[in-house]
């Protein structure tokens, strides 16, 4: 599809497609990333501002329909209301299906234990607010209707939601507490991988060192921001990788990131009630921090 602008109206690109194409900004930057939408033959940012005379061109891959099925897997909501959940999620649970991987998921779990979720961000990611890595654990929060959904948005966006996340790295950390600010994104060397680049995005992660021995660090971290990735390779740039991460650290006997959302604090969207929800941590977890010779905070 050919798009000839023929008015000046500084419209971001974004904006400006999702309102003529009836599609949602979200899967409109998707497009932008993926090369789908080319500015005068030329690949573009989402913040373009398109102007008169552009020509853009648009390309909407076909979308192969998945069949998700919802599985009665096991799962630990820790917390529930009528508008949305909170789940402990174990390590090596994907949260969302994809092509080749359609089940064994959240998604599928939650369609089967909840059944009431948003569909903002499509039929593959009912109810999924915002992301965790398949090998970190901890809580994830479920939206149950679009109302809710959008508002927890926002909420993450402005940094309404407090998350409080445990790491065991190698490594001692001297410095007991502090406050990491670099630029992340992608790493040029390895598209698949983050990376603090200067032409990334700021993030901010302040970490807290709970127990520490020669060999290995136990740290308590609360993001400011949330890139993909933030905490593993913030932790791995300054030569302190998270134990199991062989992403970002070397290969060693943990199966796993040694990553865990322990807990979560914010004002309910809609009841505007207090919630403090904290997600204990599974067994691997503290068999790891007993190897280590290491406490967790009590």
């Amino acid at each position: 599809m050919l798009i000839e602008v023929k008015e000046d109206n500084l419209e971001r690109i974004d904006v400006y497609l999702s309102r003529i194409l009836d599609e949602t900004r979200s899967r409109i930057q998707e497009l932008i990333k993926s090369e789908n939408i080319l500015v005068n033959d030329k690949k573009t940012k989402a913040s373009y501002k398109v102007s008169a005379g552009d020509n853009i061109l648009v390309e909407i891959p076909e979308v192969k329909e998945v069949d998700i099925k919802a599985q009665n897997i096991d799962i630990d909501i820790v917390y529930e209301d009528e508008y949305l959940a909170i789940i402990n999620k174990y390590a090596g649970m994907v949260v969302h299906p994809s092509k080749g991987h359609e089940e064994n998921t959240l998604v599928n779990a939650i369609m089967f234990k909840i059944k009431d979720l948003s569909g903002i961000n499509g039929d593959l990611r009912p109810g999924i607010v915002h992301r965790l890595d398949k090998n970190t654990s901890g809580l994830i929060i479920i939206a149950k209707d679009d109302k809710t959904h959008n508002r927890l948005t926002e909420m993450f966006k402005n940094k309404e939601i407090k998350k409080i996340y445990y790491a065991i790295v190698k490594g001692n950390i001297k410095k007991k507490s502090g406050r990491i600010e670099t630029m992340i994104g992608r790493n040029p060397n390895d598209r698949k991988k983050m990376a603090v680049v200067e032409s990334g995005k700021l993030a901010i992660t302040n970490y807290e060192v709970v127990d520490s021995n020669e060999k290995y660090s136990l740290v308590k971290v609360n993001l400011e921001t949330g890139r993909t990735h933030q905490i593993r390779v913030h932790l791995s740039h300054f030569f302190f990788p998270i134990l199991g991460d062989d992403v970002y650290g070397r290969k060693d006997e943990y199966e796993r990131q040694m990553l865990h959302a322990y807990s979560l604090e914010f004002i309910h969207p809609i009841t505007n009630k207090e919630i403090k929800v904290l997600g204990q941590i599974h067994k691997d977890f503290i068999n790891a921090l007993n190897r280590c010779g290491l406490e967790f905070e009590k």
